[in-house]
């Protein structure tokens, strides 16, 4: 099958009402310079907040009486704590950023609401940092992912109202009306995000819904946010990256818009496959199971989508910011496959409630969606600051890292919940044994979330010389003309 016109991201970026009204792509970048700087700086510090208090908690898991003493940093505290920095601070945060150099790229637009995008991303970072600290402070709601009060979350979605209006309107102003793949994933990310979001708080929050319809909603948002709102950001990401890295057209529109619909059917539905063995009609959990093996066909439409577009392995060897995209690829075929084979009714009576779940979800949020978001942060950030990364090396290092730390985490709990799951089943052995023959695979997980700390601060210490470099400049002229420091002005290069 040839790729159709549609298809191909050069087509898109390039061709506008007539040639004379085309935007250079460099004016693009420098309209949105300072919101897209403003919002991917302060996911990479969430991040490694995130990071932080992930170590904290695995490290717990081992030495119960490692800061026994402060109540703030229990276990039942520090790990949602470390998820909704991770996945609200980081991943959220990263994902608005993209989303809004991808709109305007692939719109040939220039970027208007500076101003209304720092706001809004200074008032989302406030309600991140008042959601975690209460948390900490045992002001949790107790649901997954929304563990976050409901005066955190107000916050959050007010900040949102702004960043998506300015979205929708920056996608509604664009010149090139044609549509790529790219931009169906993101446009419908931004409508589910804020359903997703108020029905959930609404039912489980405001108003509760009563018994097990809570578990319910739950785990449907659960799904929903990961399927449909950074799972859409991540995949829309990965389908402009991956030809325009390549320099080839997209394979097939058509098996991108048959993945796409899948997606938006059944990825808030395969959530409650979670809930097998819990106190719920025994039909809710079928439909997840069934709407799990209905995403497979999804995750085979974008595998062969990929595959025919880009040579992976040549790809790789591109550049630094391709492996991460490469390597997030591959995270989502196979975190993909994972949770399809733990739902199965067979196996899930074995793995239900282990250490084999948090296995899956962890190589799906920093294998597929953390990789996606970080490849993009190296490939965007030089564009908007017109400048390149002060070492190649640190990038290539935290990929080892980074990459490295994926697979431990995951291979670690993977194994050691099916282990444990087995040692589960059999009534005479005791609990306290099977605690002891899990802490080997806690503790590979453990390593690996420690390799992913060390290689975000080495993303952090390269991104503060990029700022550097681009600041500097600024500011000595700045000196030079307002100060009257010649010397100063001697000193900025041509």
């Amino acid at each position: 099958m040839s790729a159709s016109p549609s298809t191909s991201v050069a087509a898109t970026e390039t061709t506008a009402a007539s040639p004379v009204e085309r935007i250079p792509s460099a004016e693009i970048d420098a309209s949105l310079r300072w919101p897209v700087l403003a919002l991917l700086a302060g996911s990479v510090m969430w991040l490694i907040v995130g990071t932080v208090l992930a170590l904290l908690a695995a490290i717990k898991l081992h030495k119960g009486d490692f800061l026994a003493d402060c109540p703030w940093l229990t276990v039942g505290r520090i790990r949602p704590a470390s998820a909704n920095a991770i996945l609200y601070g980081f991943a959220s945060q990263a994902a608005l950023g993209v989303l809004f150099w991808l709109l305007c790229r692939l719109g040939n637009v220039r970027f208007m609401y500076q101003v209304a995008v720092l706001i809004a991303g200074k008032l989302w970072n406030i309600g991140v940092l008042v959601g975690v600290v209460a948390i900490l402070v045992g002001a949790s709601n107790g649901f997954e992912w929304m563990e976050m009060p409901r005066y955190a979350a107000a916050i959050l979605f007010a900040a949102y109202v702004v960043l998506g209006l300015c979205a929708v309107a920056t996608f509604q102003t664009r010149r090139v009306r044609q549509l790529y793949p790219t931009q169906w994933f993101l446009f419908a990310a931004l409508f589910w995000f804020p359903w997703l979001y108020t029905a959930a708080n609404y039912l489980l929050v405001i108003e509760p819904v009563r018994g097990v319809f809570q578990s319910v909603v739950a785990a449907w948002f659960a799904g929903g946010f990961l399927r449909l709102w950074l799972g859409l950001v991540a995949l829309g990401i990965i389908y402009y990256l991956l030809p325009k890295m390549t320099g080839k057209p997209l394979y097939s529109g058509p098996l991108a818009a048959f993945a796409f619909w899948t997606i938006l059917f059944f990825g808030s539905w395969a959530g409650v496959a979670g809930l097998q063995g819990a106190p719920v009609p025994r039909w809710v959990p079928s439909v997840g199971v069934a709407a799990m093996l209905c995403l497979l066909a999804a995750l085979v439409s974008n595998a062969l989508n990929w595959y025919f577009t880009s040579c992976y392995l040549d790809l790789f060897k591109k550049n630094s910011a391709a492996r991460f995209i490469v390597f997030g690829a591959g995270c989502y075929l196979l975190a993909g496959l994972a949770e399809l084979i733990l739902a199965a009714p067979a196996i899930d009576r074995v793995t239900g409630l282990t250490l084999a779940g948090m296995g899956v979800k962890g190589l799906a949020i920093h294998g597929f969606i953390g990789s996606v978001l970080l490849g993009s942060i190296y490939y965007v950030l030089p564009r908007v600051l017109q400048g390149q990364w002060a070492s190649e090396k640190l990038i290539r290092i935290h990929f080892g890292f980074h990459a490295a730390g994926v697979l431990l985490i995951f291979v670690g709990l993977l194994v050691g919940g099916v282990l444990q799951g087995m040692k589960l089943e059999n009534p005479s052995t005791a609990f306290i044994s099977i605690a002891k023959g899990t802490a080997p695979f806690v503790g590979l997980s453990t390593t690996g979330i420690l390799l992913l700390l060390v290689g975000q601060v080495l993303l952090a210490i390269n991104l503060f010389k990029l700022v550097r470099f681009f600041v500097q400049p600024a500011v000595r002229t700045f000196c030079a003309e307002y100060c009257g420091c010649g010397s100063v002005r001697a000193e900025v290069k041509p």
